[in-house]
């Protein structure tokens, strides 16, 4: 094998194909047709003279030597990308693109746009793609900068760095409570109306003493957008359990009310979370800053 004839161009199609699981779908990211992939990927088995892909007319699957050649050029290509942004970055000046994920309802659509759109006045040759999904999306899979969580983090070849602690309510509306009476223990909670979005394990902490109580809920209405289970409570058709934040003028104007007396919610972090890079370019580094800067300022 000629190691010095084989293309990095081929192996960088041969590890997005591997990402996606899929030839056509990374033709459409690369902008060039199916049969160039397909081309790119024979000619590198054949200088390589390796099987690394079995494909059949409706699935694709890697070879164990295959497997083993992803995993290694995936974080060898990723080493490269970090050599070329080091190399070409402005120290000076913060400029370019930031990818952004972050949840929808309050804290993605107040909260963080507040924070983009003042970084934005302040540096102005940053562009911003944001975008909002409440599903744990994977970082480097789809090419992600920056991800905001509500949650602890699982996968510890990131950081997250915590921005606030979010108090969390079980709430409902004057006008449900009157017609289906209050509960006084979370158990109860099986036998009522309730609102859910993603979580449908409701977790529960006594206020009286150190006992925790889970409780399993299948929701009425099902939506993991925030101002929907908002309004469907304030409509009188269940319970929710949602952050204070996104709700705080209803609780004040008493449209919504605590439902617990004796129970509460233990508080949930939200987290800026990003890669674990020796090298960050410029612009990432300044927004993490920003938005901790920004966040310690609105909630201390």
């Amino acid at each position: 094998m000629m190691i010095n004839r084989i293309n990095l161009t081929d192996i960088r199609s041969f590890v997005l194909i591997a990402r996606l699981g899929n030839f056509t779908k990374a033709a459409e990211t690369l902008d060039v047709s199916r049969s160039h992939v397909s081309r790119q990927i024979s000619s590198l088995e054949k200088q390589m003279g390796v099987t690394l892909l079995i494909r059949t007319t409706r699935t694709l699957r890697l070879t164990e030597a295959g497997k083993h050649f992803y995993h290694q050029c995936e974080q060898a290509l990723h080493t490269i990308d970090q050599a070329l942004l080091s190399a070409v970055d402005d120290v000076e000046k913060v400029q370019g693109e930031i990818k952004i994920n972050c949840v929808g309802g309050y804290l993605g659509e107040v909260f963080l746009a507040d924070i983009v759109n003042t970084f934005m006045q302040q540096y102005p040759d940053v562009s911003i793609s944001l975008d909002f999904s409440s599903n744990r999306v994977d970082l480097i899979e789809e090419e992600f900068d920056i991800a905001f969580r509500m949650g602890s983090l699982e996968d510890s070849g990131f950081v997250a760095k915590k921005l606030l602690d979010i108090e969390m309510g079980t709430l409902a509306s004057p006008k449900y409570l009157q017609q289906y009476g209050r509960p006084s223990h979370p158990k109860e909670l099986q036998q009522h109306h309730c609102l859910t979005g993603s979580v449908r394990k409701w977790h529960f902490q006594s206020l009286v003493n150190k006992e925790h109580y889970d409780v399993s809920i299948k929701g009425n209405l099902q939506c993991k957008n925030g101002r929907v289970l908002v309004a469907g409570a304030i409509a009188g058709n269940g319970i929710i359990r949602v952050p204070l934040i996104y709700c705080q003028q209803e609780l004040d104007d008493k449209k919504l009310v605590q439902v617990f007396e004796e129970w509460g919610i233990p508080t949930v972090d939200f987290s800026a979370i990003y890669h674990r890079d020796r090298y960050q370019p410029k612009r990432i580094r300044t927004f993490i800053d920003f938005v901790k800067q920004y966040s310690d300022s609105l909630f201390t």
